[in-house]
């Protein structure tokens, strides 16, 4: 869809929807032709209502798509060590080829330890020091999932990435670091940059693509932006909206949307543009943790 400005808005809902009908075939071909039934264990600790809500839309996606789905909710004062037995009960459950906690988790607990404890083979969130070290250098396998989606719609709506210069507003484990990576194996010259850069408009106004995954609201201005760039804001924020009354609130992205859309070439809308992508690219990466437990080769479609 082009916007009546001319930049193209990238509909990852849409994106998102057409990726779980592929992974649907897929999972449908590892079960008559393989006797596999790819299978996703959540984990929740704790009673987070916006949690509560993302985990219930992951399990009803994960059956959607024919998948085996389990979700464990342990209460908020459970003890560290029940958590870390479940992990390794479901470590080794032949059934389960996926295991996610949904952090964060209460403070008694050290999420590092919980991720640790999840075999690597099944860390879908590409989040144990196996899994970061595997993608580092190159060897196949889940990788994060918010980044493989920001990857598929750029290769889908952009086309080669190839010399392209990238900046990545963010350095977090989660997305800013596993992005870069993602990028370089797409031969793009990548820049990191955070919210301590000397001149990060002027960095950013070097990009052909930036991912502005920085966690602040609006922060990053159209007048920052390349004309004809690829913006892909991975931002979910909540700001208020006296607008529609007292008290009430709206999502909004790290990037000042109204602004860059007259410059980008493509961007993506919050919501409805990197947001839909990540639960099915969970179920993307059970598909593809599934196949690697079983000496199977993954479905190039679904791996970068």
């Amino acid at each position: 869809m082009t916007s009546q400005t001319g930049a193209q808005i990238i509909d990852g809902k849409a994106y998102a929807e057409g990726l779980r009908g592929r992974i649907a075939g897929h999972v449908a071909r590892l079960k008559t032709e393989h006797g596999i039934t790819p299978g996703l264990a959540v984990v929740i600790v704790g009673h987070d209502p916006a949690s509560q809500i993302y985990v219930t839309n992951k399990a009803k996606q994960t059956v959607e798509v024919g998948m085996h789905s389990e979700k464990y909710e342990l209460p908020a004062d459970v003890p560290e060590a029940e958590v870390l037995a479940l992990i390794e009960k479901l470590n080794a459950d032949p059934a389960i080829h996926g295991i996610l906690v949904q952090l964060p988790v209460p403070r008694h607990i050290d999420p590092n330890k919980i991720i640790a404890t999840i075999a690597p083979a099944k860390d879908v969130d590409c989040f144990t020091p196996e899994s970061v070290g595997r993608l580092q250098i190159g060897l196949p396998g889940p990788v994060s999932c918010t980044p493989l989606g920001c990857l598929m719609l750029l290769r889908d709506f952009v086309g080669d990435l190839a010399g392209k210069h990238a900046v990545i507003v963010g350095r977090s484990n989660l997305v800013g670091k596993p992005m870069a990576q993602l990028l370089l194996r797409e031969n793009c010259t990548v820049t990191v940059a955070h919210s301590r850069t000397a001149d990060l408009p002027g960095i950013v106004r070097q990009a052909d693509i930036v991912v502005a995954a920085v966690g602040r609201p609006l922060m990053i201005k159209g007048d920052w932006i390349k004309p004809g760039a690829a913006v892909i804001d991975v931002g979910i924020n909540r700001v208020p909206a006296p607008d529609k009354g007292e008290g009430k609130t709206r999502t909004v992205g790290d990037v000042d949307y109204a602004s860059a859309l007259p410059v980008a070439g493509w961007i993506t809308p919050v919501p409805g543009g990197v947001g839909p992508m990540t639960i099915a690219c969970l179920l993307a990466n059970t598909v593809t943790t599934a196949s690697l437990i079983n000496g199977l080769v993954p479905p190039k479609d679904l791996t970068p």
